[in-house]
Order: C-alpha cells, then structure tokens, then sequence
C-alpha cells in the first residue's frame, strides 16, 4: 500500500488512539514534530517509533524546524542553542572560509542531535535573500542580503547536513526575503520585477538547485502570477521554480495551515498539489484538518515518489565528526560576531 502525498503533524508528546488509527489509515510520507511534540531525545524516540508502527513503513520522514536562532523546536536545557544564521553571514564578511567551515559544524551539530532522537530531515537552510523594507519574519534567519554569500553558507550547511545523516530542506523557494507580511498572517505580495528576481531572490535556490528536498514560499510573486501565492500556482511552479530555478527535487508546500492561503484544509492541500508541489506539509496536529487534507491527496507515485526515494537514497551514516572543535567554533562565532556587530 502506497504512502500518501502529505506530510502531518501530530498534537502531543504521544500518539492518540485516534491518531494511530488515523496515520494507520491515511498513511502520510512523513511527520513533522514542533515544540509541543518534544520533550525528551527518547520520548521523541518513542513517538517516531510509534508513528512508523501505525503507519506500517520505515520510509517515512520526520521532520523538524531546527534552523537555530529564534526558530528552535528543541530547546536547552537538553538540548543545545544555536545561533542565527545572520552570525554566519557577519563572520564570511571578515572571514569567508571561516564562515563556511562555521556554517557547517554548526549543522553536524544539529544533524548530531537529529539523529539522536531519531529525526531525518531538517527544514533548513534558510536561502531567501532579505530587502530593505521586508518584514522581519525571515530578518536574522537569513545568512546575508548577499545572495552569493547565502549560496555559499547555504551549501556548506547542506553539506554539514549530510555528512551528519540527516537531510537539509531548502527554504523557501522562489524566494520570501522581499516580504512585507507575515506569511503566517497574511498574504504577501512582491512586486519585484523578473530581472530582479532573477539577480538577486532566484540565486542562491539555483546554487543548489541539486538539493533533494526544498519548501516553498507563500508568496505572491506579480511579475509571474499576480493572483496566486507560489505554492498553489502552476505558473510559478513549473515555470519559475523548475525551469528558471531548476530544482529537481522534492519539492513540498510551506504550512499550508498558514493564513497567507485560503479555503478550507481540503482546498488548499488539492490546490498545492494541483499546481505541482508534491507533497502538501499540514502542521497544526488537528486531527478534523488531518482528515480533511487525508480525504484529497493523492497517493505518492510518479515523478513524487522518484523524487521522495532520491531525497531519501542521501540518508547515510553519519561521518567522523569532532564535536568539541565544533562547540567551540559556535563559542567563538557568538562572541566575535557579536562584537563586530556592535562596532
């Protein structure tokens, strides 16, 4: 029996009857945990196992935001607080190998901890380019206002990501760093032209555009679609996203619980998919909207599936990692970016 095109959320540290029988029959492709799910690496060791008993397979993945930062699911004290990415991006204008080397111990950090619990995916980097004028949503999330210097962080945390076995999301395609809203609360729309989009918002997802998972972003982008946000437009979709940008991999919705989208659970899970995202991503743990997205996907097959098993084909062993050259790395990022910061 196939796996179905959405990935869920859960509402507590433990499966409800409900929701075993639930992801026993609706099988999504993966389970994303937030704060609430997460209160100890072996009660999330426990949930997960418990996930993938009803579900009936080990394919799934489990995701999580683990960015760093202010967007941290798993918090000290058991578990460790990363900084930002902007301090990445204030230390490669100093340093730019530095940076890099940086940028990826800071993810065989967080891939450590990842695994440790039994997490397969992390939603991040973070790619989008931010304006002058954005709101501060995406703000100190962003490596730099530099889209080559978000290409080169971007790919060392990729990279940094692998080697810890656990596998990175690009975010948030075709780009949410000229946003003036809160996707979360409302729709933004960007009225950039294509040339611009093209210099400075599409760079860094085309740089890694061999990237085998990636989000995107409710955004209304005007100069290709003035009506529909990315994640439920055809036009942006295919024309932007796979032929201008060129991502070839799984591609998934932002949460399409998100106010920025309209309609009921069941409208918007067939609009993301209808318009080419493969897999529509339902947060909120309410088992009525679980249903209701259940109830309109389809299957994971086709082009989807190839690109799910390609996504899932880079989980490895994680590689021999110093985790004390590491901490102290992220010790000094903290403290010397934050006093060129202040200068």
């Amino acid at each position: 029996m196939e796996l179905k095109a959405f990935i869920s959320g859960c509402s507590a540290a433990s499966l409800s009857d409900a929701e075993r029988a639930f992801f026993a029959e609706a099988r999504p492709c993966g389970l994303i945990l937030f704060a609430r799910n997460c209160k100890s690496p072996a009660q999330i060791r426990a949930l997960i196992a418990a996930f993938k008993e009803a579900v009936g397979s080990d394919e799934v993945l489990v995701l999580i935001d683990q960015e760093g930062g202010r967007v941290q699911r798993l918090r000290p004290p058991l578990w460790r607080d990363m900084p930002p990415a902007r301090r990445y991006g204030l230390l490669y204008g100093a340093d730019p190998e530095a940076a890099k080397v940086a940028a990826f111990a800071g993810a065989r950090l967080i891939a450590a901890e990842l695994r440790d619990a039994g997490i397969t995916v992390n939603c991040a980097p973070v790619l989008d380019v931010p304006q002058p004028g954005a709101h501060d949503i995406i703000g100190d999330r962003a490596y730099s206002a530099d889209p080559t210097v978000v290409s080169a962080l971007g790919r060392a945390v990729v990279e940094g990501y692998l080697a810890g076995g656990v596998l990175p999301v690009i975010k948030h395609v075709p780009g949410h760093g000229r946003a003036k809203a809160d996707s979360h609360l409302a729709l933004p729309r960007i009225e950039a032209t294509r040339a611009e989009l093209e210099a400075v918002d599409f760079v860094p997802f085309q740089a890694l555009r061999d990237a085998g998972l990636a989000m995107t972003a409710h955004v209304v982008l005007t100069a290709f679609d003035d009506r529909r946000p990315a994640s439920v437009s055809p036009v942006i979709m295919g024309e932007v996203i796979r032929d201008r940008i060129g991502l070839k991999g799984l591609v998934m919705s932002d949460d399409i619980g998100m106010q920025a989208l309209g309609g009921t659970m069941a409208t918007r899970a067939a609009d993301v998919i209808a318009a080419g995202c493969d897999v529509a991503l339902h947060c909120s743990g309410n088992l009525a909207e679980m249903v209701e997205v259940a109830s309109v996907v389809p299957p994971l097959d086709g082009d989807a599936a190839s690109r799910f098993a390609r996504a899932r084909s880079q989980l490895r062993e994680p590689e021999d990692f110093d985790a004390g050259t590491a901490v102290a790395l992220m010790t000094d990022l903290g403290r010397d970016t934050v006093a060129s910061a202040e200068l």
